[in-house]
């Protein structure tokens, strides 16, 4: 009887897991199932610069799916997911600031605050660090609240 009752909380939790693991993905910004463009989480931190992940070297973290650099690169990831992890789930943080909005990002344009990386949207002459830099303690702190109403 002992044994039911695992296996079925076994598969209760697998199924919620999952279930969760969708939904964050669904609100993620992710091209090809893959964060930041396949660009490399630990990069930023770890070499102060945006750099290429590979294919071959990724790990997947509650549904989202993240390309590495290098093997040490996700070790030090899968030993602390949320300390690479980009905020907003890696749309723009000032149009998530500003206006609420998920939008695209250049992958290269970035900033980290407080051990946070923060990822920004940078064509057409509009790039949008620049904006953030303006105002940042305000903007961060509408991108947290908007945040939260989008991924609940």
């Amino acid at each position: 009887m002992k044994k039911l009752v695992l296996l079925v909380l076994i598969l209760v939790f697998g199924v919620s897991s999952a279930q969760n693991d969708a939904k964050r993905a669904s609100q993620y910004n992710l091209g090809n199932k893959t964060a930041i463009q396949g660009y490399d989480p630990v990069g930023y931190f770890s070499q102060g610069k945006a750099v290429k992940g590979k294919k071959g070297i990724s790990a997947s973290y509650q549904g989202v799916i993240y390309n590495f650099s290098s093997g040490e690169n996700k070790n030090a990831f899968l030993k602390n997911p949320s300390k690479y992890e980009p905020q907003y789930g890696g749309w723009c943080a000032y149009a998530m600031g500003s206006a609420g909005e998920k939008v695209e990002i250049n992958p290269e344009t970035f900033k980290i605050t407080d051990g946070k990386l923060f990822l920004f949207y940078n064509a057409f002459f509009n790039n949008t660090l620049k904006s953030w830099n303006k105002d940042e303690v305000n903007l961060k702190t509408q991108a947290d609240d908007n945040w939260k109403k989008i991924y609940k």
